[in-house]
């Protein structure tokens, strides 16, 4: 296994975490999971209060129990339920309860931090107050955020100087967050990344991909794109079976990075890509809403998943949950009465009507 600094703290962690939102619901397995992914190498689980009601923060701290609680690093994050120090305390001291544990390595202030909530926590007698009473009294360790915030908001929170590492999301098909990325790690920060293989979007083989790195499958190559970042600390998996915690401790064991001529033949194919896909749509959304509640633009995304990535199955995937059972109320292509309201207001020009033919003989 690789290690790598944590910013400025002084704390090795494993090049690959283990991320404990979607565990096996057998318990025993789920915890054998864990375990096998420690006996390999892997020394940081990232859970959280909200995970499948509190079950994960169990079974995380089963495992952790189980392996050494002295020779894992833990994380959770307290879900922004209010805005209160009381309340923010109470959840804090029920994820410890959880984890059967005198102390939190790592501790997310909230499941998602944004910008105006950080404005609103810091305000005297808030959730920060409590956070920073909290590291005086040793019930956290280091204090950091997650977020899915604009990279502007995002590098704004990196300013505030209170925080000692952050995660976000980064993968070969996000890369908004790269600038950022960068400015954290600058900062003496550790960078944490969720969804290195794109929330299971490159769990699929990807011909357009595999060919980029020879002899990789597309998850393979998906995470050691994140690990070739020099800037990230630790990517998260959601390894829900022994034989995935093998395949993925074995990547992030490798030695040998990506290679510069890998790294650019793979930037090359990305932004070729990303053009393509943006000649077929940019997702913009002027077409919508669409009277009869087709889900133009959800549509040409998977469509663009499958025609311009390979992603057929994860497009399909998509696609299936369209339609009247969809809880939003998305249908899917076959919905459309040809109206033609949506083809006027689209500044490409996209021949709509005709593409949600082409989307739905692809894709059904």
């Amino acid at each position: 296994m690789q290690y790598r600094a944590y910013g400025k703290s002084g704390i090795q962690v494993s090049a690959l975490g283990f991320g404990a939102m979607r565990l096996p619901k057998d318990e025993d397995y789920a915890v054998q999971c864990m375990v096998r992914s420690l006996e390999l190498g892997v020394n940081y689980i990232d859970t959280a209060h909200g995970y499948n009601d509190g079950w994960s923060e169990q079974m995380v701290g089963r495992a952790a129990k189980k392996f050494g609680r002295d020779k894992v690093f833990l994380a959770t994050k307290n879900p922004m339920h209010d805005d209160t120090a009381e309340g923010w305390w109470g959840r804090m001291e029920q994820s410890l309860e959880r984890l059967d544990s005198g102390y939190i390595d790592f501790y997310k202030i909230v499941h998602s931090l944004g910008w105006e909530s950080w404005e609103k926590f810091s305000r005297p007698g808030g959730p920060i107050e409590a956070m920073e009473k909290a590291r005086d009294q040793g019930l956290l360790r280091h204090c950091i955020f997650s977020t899915h915030d604009t990279p502007e908001n995002v590098a704004k929170l990196i300013d505030t100087g209170f925080f000692e590492g952050m995660l976000v999301q980064y993968n070969l098909l996000d890369r908004k967050y790269e600038d950022v990325i960068a400015r954290a790690h600058e900062r003496g920060m550790g960078v944490e990344i969720m969804g290195p293989v794109g929330g299971g979007r490159l769990g699929a083989a990807s011909e357009k991909l595999e060919g980029l790195v020879k002899g990789a499958s597309t998850p393979e190559l998906a995470l050691r794109f994140v690990l070739a970042n020099p800037h990230v600390s630790i990517a998260f998996s959601g390894m829900n079976s022994l034989e995935m915690v093998e395949q993925n401790c074995a990547t992030a064991s490798r030695e040998e990075p990506l290679s510069a001529e890998e790294l650019e033949a793979i930037e090359q194919a990305l932004v070729e890509n990303q053009k393509l896909a943006e000649l077929y749509c940019t997702g913009c959304e002027y077409c919508m809403p669409c009277p009869q509640a087709v889900a133009i633009s959800r549509i040409f995304a998977a469509m663009n998943m499958h025609r311009v990535w390979g992603l057929t199955e994860h497009a399909k995937g998509i696609y299936r949950r369209l339609g009247p059972e969809n809880r939003r109320g998305h249908m899917a292509a076959d919905a459309c009465v040809e109206c033609g309201q949506c083809e006027p207001k689209c500044p490409q020009k996209i021949p709509i009507i005709q593409q949600l033919k082409e989307s739905h003989e692809a894709l059904k």
